[in-house]
């Protein structure tokens, strides 16, 4: 009986023992439950993209220009001293003709009736653009507007059921995703690359703001403008930029994203100008602020590893009004965790002047949030919009050559005519020879309407113009254009 027991128990031994093999394969089955490799196939992808992937022309022509000689040793120009104009000493002007200037690029079209997206690094002084479809067809181009911030501009061509690409969420790609780089490298056309996701959210300090996607898709020059795309052939990106010793692609490439992309899209085509959002704080990310303490041997504890360290907050800031402080640490705004300084900008890229958002920020490694309402660069949630000549209220020609003599300067406009308008309102009056706006000379009709673009949009919409009357007299006026 002992025995046949003793067989009883080495049965069930065995039996559980295979149970138990059985379970544990099973589960083991269900835990490495995983799609075995298959090969990318990206024809599709291709296929979608290339069409709406376009090579961009740039034509700047030659020029006259006028610039300052070095007066050499003596501290004049010995031609001048026997030839002529000898009492005109220091540095002196010369007029030269710059040289034709001609570059290629990319671009995408986003929209069947012609408008296109590429870098404004691409289309920047640009006195011509010809855009070349994948058909080989060709089009003039006119530049819609441009921010130098995102590196972003938009264009426009007169066609009609052109082949635009589909618009895709760049929030949704992951990092070891498959994607393709779509353009012209070195004027070669058409030219698809393929690679991975390497980076999302990567700053490296090229624009004021961005949130590039890192890409080990071969981008030469050329890419610049062209489409990053998924598996599905949608636009995810636009590739911006390579980092690289040779000036060629050694591994690394970077790409706007869309959700930057499209707001800039909106805004241009909206109000010309790009509506910036501002907190109105500086700072770092979390692990450089404590990698910049370390290399002053100081010990610091924030009560976290990841976010955004305040460095500073501006005076009269939507961040100031919020009680934000320097060395507090935003870590989520409107519940999307922030581990970095781009991903806080990648966000407040997508909102306009007037919109509300909540921090969420430690501050002595306690939690606080706050609810701001978030303003432009020039402090107020007023729509920002570039000013033209229009909002001088005035007529302008460039000084003649008598004139220029007879004042003994070099550069100049003439106000022609004064209408109502901000140069009446300041005071200045018909003949007044504008010389400097600030601090740029005016040689040209062109430098001022520059100048008065760039001032409407910036943080300070003020004209400082100095100049002088035909009888000499020196004038400065400060010219507003914030009203405008």
């Amino acid at each position: 009986m002992k025995k046949l027991s003793n067989y009883f128990v080495y049965a069930f031994c065995i039996i559980a023992v295979a149970f138990s093999a059985g379970a544990f394969i099973k589960a083991n089955a269900k835990t490495n439950n995983m799609p075995a490799a298959q090969p990318v196939d990206l024809t599709y992808a291709a296929e979608k993209a290339l069409p709406a992937v376009v090579h961009i022309k740039y034509l700047q022509n030659s020029k006259i220009q006028t610039v300052e000689m070095d007066p050499g040793p003596w501290g004049f120009d010995p031609f001048e001293f026997f030839f002529g104009n000898p009492g005109n000493s220091g540095r002196q002007q010369r007029k030269i003709q710059t040289p034709k200037k001609e570059g290629s690029g990319s671009g995408v079209i986003i929209s069947a009736d012609g408008y296109i997206v590429t870098n404004h690094h691409v289309v920047d002084g640009a006195d011509e653009l010809t855009v070349t479809l994948d058909d080989n067809r060709e089009f003039s181009a006119r530049i819609i507007g441009t921010d130098k911030t995102t590196d972003l501009a938009l264009i426009k061509i007169d066609g009609k059921n052109l082949p635009a690409i589909t618009i895709g969420d760049s929030n949704d790609l992951k990092v070891g995703e498959w994607v393709l780089a779509v353009g012209n490298p070195f004027n070669l056309k058409s030219t698809v690359t393929a690679g991975i996701v390497s980076a999302k959210a990567r700053s490296i300090g090229a624009n004021s703001i961005e949130a590039f996607i890192q890409t080990d898709a071969a981008i030469n020059p050329g890419n610049s403008g062209g489409a990053l795309v998924n598996t599905k052939g949608e636009l995810v990106g636009i590739n911006a930029m390579l980092v690289s010793q040779t000036g060629s692609f050694t591994g690394y490439g970077f790409a706007i994203p869309t959700t930057i992309m499209n707001k800039v899209v909106a805004d241009l085509k909206q109000y010309g100008t790009v509506q910036r959002a501002m907190i109105g704080v500086s700072g770092t990310d979390v692990n450089k602020y404590f990698d910049r303490m370390k290399e002053e041997g100081k010990e610091v504890d924030l009560g976290t590893m990841e976010g955004t360290y305040i460095d500073s907050v501006e005076d009269g800031s939507a961040g100031a009004e919020a009680g934000l402080q320097k060395g507090d640490v935003i870590t989520s705004i409107d519940g999307k965790k922030i581990t970095k300084m781009a991903e806080l900008q990648e966000y407040l890229a997508n909102k306009r002047p007037g919109d509300k958002v909540t921090i969420t920020y430690l501050r002595d490694k306690k939690k606080k949030t706050a609810t701001l309402t978030l303003k432009n660069q020039q402090g107020n949630t007023n729509v920002v919009k570039n000013a033209d000549l229009d909002v001088l209220g005035g007529n302008f020609r460039q000084l003649n050559d008598a004139e220029k003599q007879q004042l003994n300067i070099n550069t100049g406009l003439v106000v022609m005519k004064v209408n109502n308008g901000v140069l009446k309102d300041a005071g200045i009056t018909k003949g007044f020879i504008i010389q400097k706006v600030n601090d740029e000379p005016m040689k040209t009709i062109a430098d001022l309407q520059k100048a008065v673009k760039d001032a409407s949009t910036s943080k300070d919409p003020v004209l400082y113009i100095q100049g002088l009357y035909p009888t000499g007299k020196k004038a400065y006026f400060a010219v507003p254009l914030q009203e405008q």
